[in-house]
């Protein structure tokens, strides 16, 4: 019959892997939190691009003569999106870098074990790329020039 220290290391061994886990499922919970964020931001800004230059394209072939209202609610809609996508991607980065120290901590201790690394997040580098995208629609419908001109 197995000792009664033995039984509560494999206890103990067994409870610090499964909290060394939570933090992988945490992790991967904020990226999927993140995901959301870029899909939402994604939509505002590819519908407003789209109807900034619908009715642009609409003003330049004078179908109609006044396209300032629908240029202006299309800028919004992209300035919302980058607006959003800044605050997913700063909530994000203070996230893990709490949860990376929380995690650090705790393997110090020596409650977890901590031997996988937290690697970096691709959601994070979309979002970035999907930043820059954003910021470069934004300036190529208010200054007219970019790649989106």
């Amino acid at each position: 019959m197995a000792s009664p220290d033995l039984k509560l290391d494999a206890n103990t061994e067994l409870s610090s892997r499964r909290t060394g886990m939570s933090f992988q499922r945490t992790r991967m919970s904020a990226d999927r939190t993140l995901m959301s964020v870029i899909r939402t931001s994604l939509s505002l800004i590819g519908f407003g691009f789209t109807i900034a230059q619908v009715f642009q394209k609409l003003r330049d072939q004078d179908i109609i003569t006044k396209a300032a209202a629908p240029r202006n609610f299309g800028l919004a809609l992209v300035g919302l999106g980058i607006v959003m996508l800044v605050i997913g991607i700063v909530y994000h980065v203070q996230f893990m870098v709490g949860l990376r120290h929380l995690r650090e901590s705790m393997r110090e201790e020596g409650l977890i074990h901590g031997e996988t690394i937290f690697p970096l997040s691709f959601t994070l580098v979309t979002a970035l790329v999907l930043l820059l995208i954003g910021v470069a629609a934004i300036m190529s419908m208010v200054f007219h020039v970019g790649p989106f001109e």
